[in-house]
């Protein structure tokens, strides 16, 4: 049979197709020719071997592939990795730095047993992570009372806590020990 779409081998897309990437994730700088199609959740697991992001719905709908860019929370499997050139990607791996001492989101998800199976529990650290930011900054969520100024910094109390992170799933059920482990690192 004659085929009249000859194309290259499907694992390798033309070159036209791809781009020269530079991410700076976790504070090292990693350039890459980056498949225009590849997701950040992908190029993380695969080509960088970090495998705290999960792969959980591949719609942005559970969160277990939450990682930070530039500090903001995002769904890894919804962003094309080559939007993100010259970005700041932090994922679980990295939230401690270089040292030996766990992020204190990552200590609190420890010492209140805020994880049955895990699988959820880096994305829910990340999702974390970047609520407490956005509180600190000044972000309302569905739930922050209106009266609350423009721009201050949101009080968060365990409605607004669990607000912030509903976008994040555990099917385990472990919602009351993960608000606690956020109860306990609010400054």
């Amino acid at each position: 049979m004659d085929s009249q779409h000859d194309s290259a081998p499907a694992s390798r897309p033309p070159e036209s197709s791809r781009s020269q990437t530079t991410l700076r994730v976790n504070g090292k700088p990693h350039t890459l020719t980056v498949d225009h199609r590849r997701v950040l959740l992908d190029l993380l697991r695969e080509d960088l071997e970090l495998a705290g992001a999960k792969k959980g719905c591949d719609h942005g709908q559970c969160g277990a592939c939450t990682v930070l860019v530039d500090g903001r929370r995002v769904n890894s499997c919804l962003l094309f990795a080559v939007a993100l050139d010259g970005c700041e990607i932090t994922t679980v791996e990295g939230l401690a730095g270089d040292g030996e001492e766990l992020h204190p989101l990552q200590r609190a998800f420890l010492d209140r047993d805020a994880f049955q199976c895990g699988y959820c529990t880096p994305g829910q650290i990340c999702s974390a992570v970047g609520a407490l930011a956005e509180a600190a900054a000044g972000h309302p969520s569905h739930v922050t009372d209106p009266a609350v100024p423009s721009g201050e910094p949101v009080a968060l109390d365990r409605e607004e806590i669990r607000e912030r992170l509903s976008g994040n799933l555990c099917r385990c059920g472990a919602y009351p020990r993960i608000a606690d482990a956020v109860e306990d690192v609010i400054p």
